[in-house]
C-alpha cells in the first residue's frame, strides 16, 4: 500500500514531555512531505496550540483540531466545526459539584481556554468544543465518566491516564480525518494514522495503516496494525522510515 497521508496525534505521539519535536522526527517528517505525501497533526489541542508545530514542519494541509470537533483547511481558515450542547455542559458542571474537589477540568471553546479560575456563571451562553476532567483518583474518575457515559451523549476518550475528555456524540479524530481525506482527496485506506491514547483509537482503527505507539495505553496497542517504538525513541520518524520509504 502507498500511503499518502500521515495523521499524527502530538502529545505522547510527535511531542515527548519536553512538548518539542525530536531531530529524527522532523527529519523523517520533511522527508516524507519532500516525496508528496501529505502530513496532518490530529490532536486534542486546540488551534492555537497547534499552530507554531505546523509552521515548524512547514506543514500544509488540512488539521484534525480538539479531537475532530473542528477541521481547519489551515491554521488561518476553519472548514467545519462541531460544538457541544451547553444543556449537556451544564450538567457536567452539576455532576462535578456532587464530586468534592479530588479533581481538576479544562475545556476548550469558541473564545478560548475555560477552567476553574475562569468558569463561567452561566455554561450555556459559552460556545463549548471539548470538555476534560483531571483527577488523580482513579475511582472517582471512573465514577464521573460512567454516569457521563449513561448519558449517550458524549464521545468519552482520554488523552492521559488521568483524564477524561468529552465531545460531541459522533466526533472523534477519525471523522475529522476523513474530512481531511475528502479535502485532499485519498482514501481512508492511504492513510497511516499514529497515536498514543484512547482518543487516537477512532483513527487507528479508521485508517489504512493504524500505529501504536510503544508507550501507549494498552487498549490502543490492541486496536492497532503495529506498534512503534516509544516516543522517546523517535517512535515517529521509524514508522515513516519503515512504511513510507521501504
Amino acid at each position: 500500500m502507498t500511503y499518502k497521508l500521515i495523521a499524527l496525534d502530538m502529545d505522547g505521539t510527535l511531542l515527548g514531555k519536553n512538548k518539542t519535536i525530536s531531530d529524527q522526527n522532523e527529519k523523517w517528517i520533511r522527508a516524507a512531505v519532500k516525496a508528496g505525501v501529505k502530513v496532518t497533526l490530529a490532536t486534542g489541542r486546540p488551534i492555537r496550540d497547534v499552530i507554531g508545530y505546523v509552521r515548524q514542519l512547514e506543514i500544509d494541509c488540512p488539521l484534525v483540531i480538539n479531537n475532530g470537533s473542528e477541521v481547519w483547511k489551515s491554521p488561518d481558515v476553519l472548514h467545519s466545526r462541531r460544538e457541544l450542547s451547553p444543556q449537556l455542559i451544564a450538567g457536567i458542571f452539576e455532576v462535578l459539584r456532587e464530586c468534592g474537589d479530588e479533581f481538576d477540568y479544562w475545556a476548550h471553546s469558541i473564545g478560548g481556554k475555560i477552567d476553574k479560575s475562569n468558569a463561567p456563571a452561566d455554561p450555556t451562553t459559552v460556545r463549548w468544543l471539548q470538555f476534560a476532567i483531571r483527577s488523580g483518583n482513579a475511582e472517582l474518575l471512573q465514577l464521573i465518566r460512567d454516569r457521563l457515559a449513561a448519558w449517550n451523549a458524549f464521545e468519552i476518550s482520554n488523552s492521559h491516564l488521568t483524564n477524561i475528555e468529552c465531545n460531541a456524540i459522533g466526533v472523534t479524530k477519525a471523522t475529522g480525518l476523513l474530512e481531511v481525506c475528502s479535502l485532499i482527496g485519498i482514501e481512508m485506506s492511504q492513510v497511516m494514522a499514529v497515536g498514543d491514547s484512547l482518543n487516537d483509537i477512532p483513527m487507528i482503527r479508521a485508517a489504512g495503516l493504524g500505529v501504536a505507539m510503544g508507550n501507549a495505553q494498552e487498549p490502543v496497542k490492541q486496536a492497532a496494525d503495529v506498534i512503534a517504538p516509544t516516543v522517546h525513541e523517535d517512535g515517529v520518524a521509524k514508522m515513516i522510515e519503515r512504511y513510507i520509504f521501504s
